[in-house]
C-alpha cells in the first residue's frame, strides 16, 4: 500500500496484521482522488488546503493521501490499538505530525468538536462493512460542529450492503469498485 499522488507518492504505509483493518486499495484510493480533484459538481477545489476528518481510519491512508495532495490538516478517529499503532507509524513516517490529529475514541460517540479544531471540510468513512455504521456516524460528527456547511464526505460501503440515506446530505457521485461502493455526499448544513 502506498501513497498514490502528492508531495509523498510513492511512501509505502504499514497495515496492522489480521482481518480487523481493512485498507481501501491504492487503486481505489487513486480513483477517488481522482474524482474529488475534478468534480463536476463542485466549484473549486476540494483537497487544497482542505480540513480533513478521517473516521475509521484504520491506516490513515485517505486522510494521509489528503495531506500528500495538498490538504491543511487531519483528524483521524480509530479505535482498534492494531490500527492506531499503524496509524500512528504511517504518520510519524510520512513527517506529518505538525498537520495531524489522532483521536483514540469510538466513531460513533464523537465528542463535541474541541474550539481549537476547526469544522472539516473533507471527510472519509470507511467503517466495518454491513452495519450500517457510517450513515450513523456522519450524522453524529454533524450533530457534534465537526463538519463545515458544505463539507464534502466520502462513504465507503460493500456494494451488497447499502447504507441508509443521510439526512441533510446531498448525493453527487456514487461509484463502484470491485465490492466497495464509494458514495460523494455533501453536507447542507
Amino acid at each position: 500500500m502506498r501513497i498514490t499522488a502528492g508531495e509523498r507518492r510513492g511512501k509505502t504505509l504499514k497495515a496492522p496484521e489480521g482481518l480487523n483493518t481493512r485498507p481501501t486499495s491504492d487503486r481505489a484510493r487513486q480513483a477517488v482522488f481522482n474524482i474529488l480533484n475534478h468534480a463536476g459538481w463542485r466549484n473549486g477545489d476540494i483537497i487544497d488546503s482542505a480540513l480533513v476528518l478521517d473516521v475509521f481510519a484504520g491506516t490513515g491512508a485517505m486522510g494521509l493521501e489528503a495531506l500528500s495532495q495538498g490538504a491543511a490538516h487531519a483528524v483521524f478517529v480509530e479505535r482498534d490499538p492494531a490500527a492506531v499503532a499503524a496509524c500512528t507509524e504511517n504518520i510519524t513516517s510520512m513527517k506529518y505530525t505538525e498537520k495531524t490529529l489522532l483521536l483514540k475514541a469510538d466513531a460513533l460517540k464523537p465528542a463535541q468538536r474541541p474550539p481549537a479544531v476547526e469544522p472539516r471540510t473533507l471527510v472519509f468513512l470507511d467503517p466495518p462493512y454491513g452495519k450500517g455504521m457510517a450513515a450513523e456516524a456522519l450524522k453524529a460528527y454533524a450533530a457534534r460542529g465537526w463538519l463545515a456547511p458544505g463539507a464534502i464526505c466520502v462513504m465507503e460501503m460493500a456494494k451488497k450492503q447499502l447504507e441508509p440515506a443521510v439526512e441533510g446530505f446531498i448525493q453527487h457521485d456514487e461509484r463502484a469498485y470491485g465490492v466497495a461502493l464509494v458514495r460523494f455526499l455533501e453536507w447542507e448544513g
